[in-house]
């Protein structure tokens, strides 16, 4: 059983979100010695494989959030098990078992009728037959279409402190995109709350959760099995990014930082060997679609990185997150 956590600082911040707390801008003076040494270790660490990630993360200006008009994906089986659709940049990911479909995610409220369930059906996946729906955070982008399937007989999980902010999210700012209400279907209602390291098991399939708070109070990763022909391996989702690390509090990054350390632990120690995510901005998503559509039998499959390839993700993300924290305390003249 993996230790269960009990740190959630009470921040509802979005990345990509309404409402998002502002931290004081970065300088535009050169970095520092010590902001320079930390993303040399980021850089190291990430290799080639994750150079993209580095610039993502590490960068002062390279990032960016998704956005709910990005291009559809073109639905796509990436593993014999494990489905993704919806939009390029906000992934809904579909997992079949013997007793039905496991989502993660369910893509935004305004778009079910239009991306999600059309997605499905061109994968020959029956929106009825989905049993669970597993929610990363409690924003709009990622429990939109939720309330369609619980309408229709199917769970909803999420964390506890995100069931409260589902329930009870903070005011946007007046003037900003996120004051009007959301368009489309209402919030889930809340059904399963989410214990750290308790799997939820549904036709053979274990998922199990891990809480990584810092982008919400109770975001959540997922780490479950999927199989590639007679091969088996294990897959895990960062579902708590921060993509925009200047809409996040310092108080926020520096939870962020011991949760990815905290995803890490819990990866290692079973095995994850894939990486995929549901904000895929900074992992190489298209040229692994790419890669997978004209891959040869036999031929390895792009999204198995390798369990040494998975914590050198891990550790770019955590390190660049300390490298913008750094940028913040040499602007502000701590450092």
């Amino acid at each position: 059983m993996i230790r269960r956590r009990a740190v959630f600082l009470a921040i509802a911040v979005a990345a990509a979100g309404p409402g998002a707390a502002q931290a004081p801008p970065t300088a535009s003076s050169p970095d520092s010695a010590r902001v320079g040494e930390i993303v040399a270790r980021a850089r190291a660490a990430g290799g080639a494989e994750w150079a993209a990630t580095v610039e993502f993360f590490c960068g002062r200006d390279s990032a960016r959030a998704n956005r709910a008009d990005d291009p559809e994906l073109v639905p796509t089986r990436v593993f014999d098990n494990l489905y993704a659709l919806g939009r390029t940049s906000t992934v809904v990911w579909a997992i079949t078992t013997s007793a039905g479909i496991i989502l993660i995610d369910a893509g935004y409220p305004d778009q079910l009728d239009s991306v999600l369930l059309p997605g499905m059906r061109k994968l020959g996946l029956d929106p009825n037959d989905v049993k669970l729906v597993l929610l990363a955070h409690g924003h709009a982008d990622h429990f939109g279409g939720a309330s369609y399937f619980q309408q229709h007989g199917a769970r909803v999980a999420l964390s506890a402190a995100d069931w409260d902010l589902v329930e009870s999210p903070p005011a946007a700012p007046p003037g900003s995109p996120g004051a009007a209400p959301a368009a489309g279907l209402p919030p889930p209602k809340r059904d399963i709350v989410v214990v750290e390291g308790q799997p939820l098991t549904l036709g053979g399939v274990e998922v199990t959760p891990v809480l990584i708070p810092g982008h919400t109070p109770g975001s959540l990763g997922f780490v479950f099995g999927v199989r590639d022909g007679g091969r088996r391996h294990t897959a895990a989702l960062f579902g708590g990014s921060i993509l925009l690390s200047s809409r996040i509090p310092n108080e926020g990054l520096e939870q962020y930082i011991r949760s990815v350390a905290h995803f890490a632990e819990v990866t290692r120690k079973l095995g994850a060997d894939v990486e995929i995510q549901n904000h895929p901005l900074y992992d190489g998503f298209p040229a692994k679609l790419e890669r997978l559509a004209a891959r040869k039998p036999g031929a390895e499959h792009p999204f198995v990185v390798g369990e040494d390839g998975y914590q050198r993700f891990l550790t770019v993300m955590g390190e660049c997150a300390r490298a913008q924290l750094e940028r913040r305390a040499s602007a502000a003249g701590t450092r």
